[in-house]
């Protein structure tokens, strides 16, 4: 078994980097990052820190041409502030988050799957991970983190590989605290990890994902490690 995991440099997709390399080991993982046009690119430095960490190799790619069109928050060239207030907060004002991405992680699926069936060409069988956890769904905060979503096109990359490419979302049904909890029983390097959704040399702590990240780890009464000096 193979596994590739779509590595924003985050908590999440880092912790799925630890638990595929302590199932498979660092020889059977690698990852995958993916360039939007992202306003904070410091993620793409960070899925590069943690894959040398682990010792897998690690590939790149750009999508940001696709995303022209819109003026999603978490884009560099949008119109729009990026919002401080928890996800929840966002729901409430406008029944949507700033943040959402039009369809991006059907699309990154879709290219982490393509490559992979490229990069694994033969009868292995590869494992897709994705960092998704209850917490990006709730209240279909973002619509492409749900388990309808993660089952739908789960089935449609396994047809479209001679079934050779399964998604896998461990994390689907826990929430960000969970996904710590079991990230520290791993050792993940979290000090290597970047969240934050502004642009600056350090997070601002007021963004939807720095508050959730900060909960996360107060909630496992540990002091987040890349905010250590």
């Amino acid at each position: 078994m193979k596994a590739v995991i779509l590595s924003s440099g985050g908590l999440d997709s880092t912790t799925c980097l630890g638990l595929a390399v302590d199932k498979y080991s660092s020889t059977n993982v690698i990852t995958v990052s993916i360039f939007y046009g992202q306003r904070h690119e410091r993620e793409l430095q960070s899925a590069r820190a943690v894959a040398e960490h682990y010792d897998v190799k690690h590939f790149e790619f750009n999508a940001a041409a696709l995303f022209q069109p819109s003026d999603s928050a978490m884009l560099k060239h949008s119109t729009q502030a990026l919002e401080h207030s928890t996800y929840a907060q966002q729901l409430a004002a406008h029944n949507k988050v700033s943040t959402y991405v039009p369809f991006r992680n059907g699309l990154m699926l879709s290219m982490a799957a393509a490559f992979a069936d490229g990069f694994y060409d033969g009868d292995e069988l590869v494992e897709l991970y994705l960092g998704v956890h209850a917490d990006d769904s709730a209240g279909r905060a973002y619509p492409d983190c749900g388990t309808d979503f993660i089952d739908a096109i789960n089935r449609a990359i396994e047809i479209g590989t001679y079934e050779r490419v399964k998604v896998i979302a461990p994390f689907v049904s826990l929430n960000k605290s969970q996904v710590v909890e079991l990230g520290l029983k791993l050792n993940v390097p979290y000090r290597l990890t970047w969240s934050c959704y502004d642009d600056g040399d350090t997070p601002c702590g007021k963004c939807a994902t720095c508050l959730d990240r900060a909960a996360a780890f107060a909630a496992n009464n540990v002091v987040d490690p890349a905010l250590i000096i």
